[in-house]
């Protein structure tokens, strides 16, 4: 996948691309980037990318003309354009794997009020919320899309550790643990060290189980649950478990 970033704060970016799992997808040939300043494209000596909005309210708002000249110099107007932004659509597991199938990205980072709505008019595709909150640097939320969708490209990590992750299959991840065995008086659970690999799995259904009704009882969608799994949910619930639907 090749992915261009269109940003004002270059510096925010580069540091990830050089960096554990996605310097190796990189050194691999797996992902290709290019990272923009977008003020390269301003005509004006300040580089002044921002101004004041038409119709008077507080910040400013990002011009539409450097932009327009990046995107036509990236020829965006036949690729998907990514915008995150707060007023976008929900972003989710789902989502990213949509977009990992893609061959190439560009992602435009906002900044201050946002940007011109012509810029969205004409180039981007997806409008995309991170989440139900405010962020000041567009680059952030470009990024936490950017780490959700390239992890999901053939080769980057192994298919088996995406398998049994939150959000497979409804549910959230279960616990894991590690040596030492005990550690300031706490106990790896006597399951995990018994080598028997039918009730290791029967353990960490219940365990993802448990921590789905307990923090997400949304993500449940009971018609839709294996028949396993739906008769331990039903168990759970009836022997009083922690949940969120109280």
């Amino acid at each position: 996948m090749k992915i261009t970033i269109l940003t004002l704060f270059p510096d925010i970016l580069t540091g990830f691309f050089n960096s554990s799992i996605m310097a190796k997808a990189v050194k691999a040939n797996i992902i290709s980037y290019q990272i923009i300043d977008w003020r390269l494209f301003t005509s004006d000596r300040h580089h002044k990318c921002d101004d004041s909005p038409f119709g008077g309210g507080s910040g400013m708002v990002i011009k539409p003309e450097p932009l327009f000249k990046a995107l036509d110099y990236l020829d965006a107007i036949k690729k998907r354009v990514v915008y995150a932004t707060p007023s976008g659509r929900p972003f989710n597991q789902h989502y990213a794997y949509e977009l990992s199938a893609e061959e190439e990205l560009i992602f435009i980072c906002g900044h201050y009020e946002g940007i011109d709505q012509r810029i969205i008019d004409k180039y981007v595709t997806d409008e995309i919320c991170i989440g139900d909150y405010v962020l000041s640097s567009g680059e952030v939320a470009t990024l936490a899309v950017i780490d959700a969708v390239y992890r999901l490209i053939n080769g980057v990590i192994t298919n088996s550790s995406l398998l049994e992750e939150s959000f497979n299959g409804q549910l959230l991840e279960y616990p894991q643990y590690t040596r030492p065995e005990v550690y300031d008086g706490m106990n790896v659970p006597e399951i995990l060290l018994s080598g028997h690999h039918e009730n290791i799995r029967k353990w960490r259904l219940q365990e993802r189980l448990k921590k789905t009704l307990k923090n997400r009882p949304d993500l449940l969608k009971v018609d839709k649950l294996e028949p396993e799994t739906a008769k331990l949910l039903d168990k759970l619930i009836d022997q009083g478990v922690e949940n969120g639907f109280d």
